[in-house]
């Protein structure tokens, strides 16, 4: 619970439980929805749709739009399907959208029934977009100016129009059939000639999104722009919505806990660790855990196959751990920067070859500096008699034959690592797919192929 809540805390329970629900109103008014959301979050249920109950009305829309889903369900079962239409409608049109969008589909269908006519006919507009698109979080809440008004008439339209608007930083100008033309500051307009047509304003430099466009997208535009909102045109160039700024970091915050989740070797918990259930984290995690085991079988493989050397040779068995974790290892580095590139569109797939000319000289530079630390660590070991003989009258061949081993695992892996990333988004699929895990289990096979090859080639007639 964050320390405005914590603070809340006791104060409000005492109010609720004494059922002086219109000094609850009061001191909750000034509070910052998100707050009040954490808040309720963290007390007794029947308690919490009590408080609830007694809010403002846009207080209390403002508020259930910071609620989990799990949650905003749970209020509106609680608070009957009356009470919760009013909350519901009272909500932004994006908010509400989502609300709807993420309850079970029987919940969703009964509310948008429910709803008001206009309120319904918004909802439903949001709704028809595909899911991840950025007409699932626009909002139909602005203001719209004409060309061949005076900035006057601009400035009147917008002082009686802007109240519900959620943000009028930004005014858009539309011509007759809806199309966006331009979009103008409000700053600009203020400082205008009042007398002075709201064309005389426009440069017709204006950036847009659509609204079918996936949402990383919108996220990467309005960044790359610095903007504070960015209209939402359709096919034909018609406005339909605009996204703000605290919408994309939501839904910022959003994709990124996912990459980090998936780059972890698990699917996407999509619900917050705390209130996802103990069978579902179960799930989501087992399915990558098994697919990890049965590729650590093929590196169980590749270790009969040499069963042969090792039995001669045991002392091989001594830096296998090495060999893997710096094979997976740089594997893990490339594949984590080259994703983290990918979404902050440093990169495109046209840069693949540039990509790897940089991970071979990269993975060559590290794997000579990795074997060049093996050869000194084995050397080392054998003068200060720390290798308790087993490494014999051999120990520069074996450390060669380490040391070779790093430099190949060492640039096997940062090509794999950085590769793969490239080949998954050419097939349409999620880069982000490929965690680290993953990638280390694959360097792992060979990596240990790599090794027992190199062992072969410099220790023959020695050791083996």
């Amino acid at each position: 619970m964050n320390p405005t809540a914590q603070l809340l805390e006791p104060e409000v329970c005492e109010l609720i439980k004494d059922g002086r629900y219109s000094e609850l109103r009061d001191a909750l008014h000034g509070v910052h929805p998100a707050d009040i959301a954490d808040l309720f979050a963290q007390i007794e249920p029947a308690q919490a749709a009590l408080g609830f109950r007694f809010l403002l009305r846009d207080d209390a829309a403002a508020v259930f739009a910071y609620f989990t889903p799990e949650k905003q369900q749970e209020l509106i079962s609680t608070l009957g399907q009356e009470e919760a239409l009013r909350v519901v409608e009272a909500m932004d049109a994006d908010d509400r959208a989502r609300l709807v969008d993420e309850l079970p589909e029987e919940v969703a269908q009964r509310l948008v029934a429910s709803l008001a006519p206009d309120t319904r006919k918004v909802t439903q507009a949001i709704l028809g977009y595909p899911v991840h698109s950025v007409g699932r979080f626009m909002t139909p809440d602005y203001v719209r100016i004409r060309p061949e008004w005076t900035v006057g008439q601009a400035l009147e339209h917008i002082r009686k129009n802007g109240r519900d608007a959620e943000t009028i930083n930004v005014v858009y100008v539309i011509d007759d059939h809806g199309r966006l033309i331009d979009d103008l500051r409000l700053r600009q307009l203020i400082f205008a000639d009042p007398a002075a047509t709201v064309e005389s304003q426009m440069n017709n430099n204006f950036v847009t999104l659509r609204a079918d466009q996936d949402r990383e997208e919108a996220v990467a535009i309005l960044s790359r722009y610095d903007r504070t909102a960015l209209p939402v045109v359709d096919s034909r160039g018609v406005l339909v919505g605009i996204v703000t700024h605290d919408d994309v970091a939501d839904v910022a915050q959003q994709i990124a806990t996912e990459d980090m989740q998936k780059m972890g070797g698990m699917e996407a918990l999509n619900e917050p660790y705390m209130r996802i259930s103990i069978w579902r984290l179960m799930r989501k995690r087992g399915v990558w855990l098994i697919v990890l085991l049965l590729g650590q079988t093929f590196t169980a493989s590749v270790i009969s196959h040499y069963d042969s050397a090792l039995q001669r040779a045991a002392v091989l068995t001594i830096f296998m751990p090495m060999i893997i974790s710096s094979g997976g290892n740089s594997g893990s580095q490339a594949c984590t920067l080259i994703i983290r590139a990918m979404a902050l569109r440093e990169i495109t797939l046209a840069d693949w070859f540039h990509v790897f000319r940089r991970e071979l000289f990269c993975g060559v530079g590290l794997g000579l500096v990795l074997g060049c630390v093996g050869i000194a660590r084995i050397v080392l070991w054998r003068w200060l008699g720390w290798d308790g003989g087993m490494y014999t009258e051999h120990a520069i061949r074996l450390g060669v034959a380490v040391g070779i081993a790093l430099v190949g695992v060492v640039i096997w892996g940062s090509l794999i690592g950085s590769m793969l990333p490239f080949l998954l988004r050419r097939l349409n699929l999620d880069p982000a797919t490929i965690s680290a895990p993953f990638i280390s289990t694959m360097v792992d096979v060979t990596g240990l192929i790599i090794y027992f090859t190199s062992a072969t080639l410099v220790l023959s007639g020695t050791l083996l």
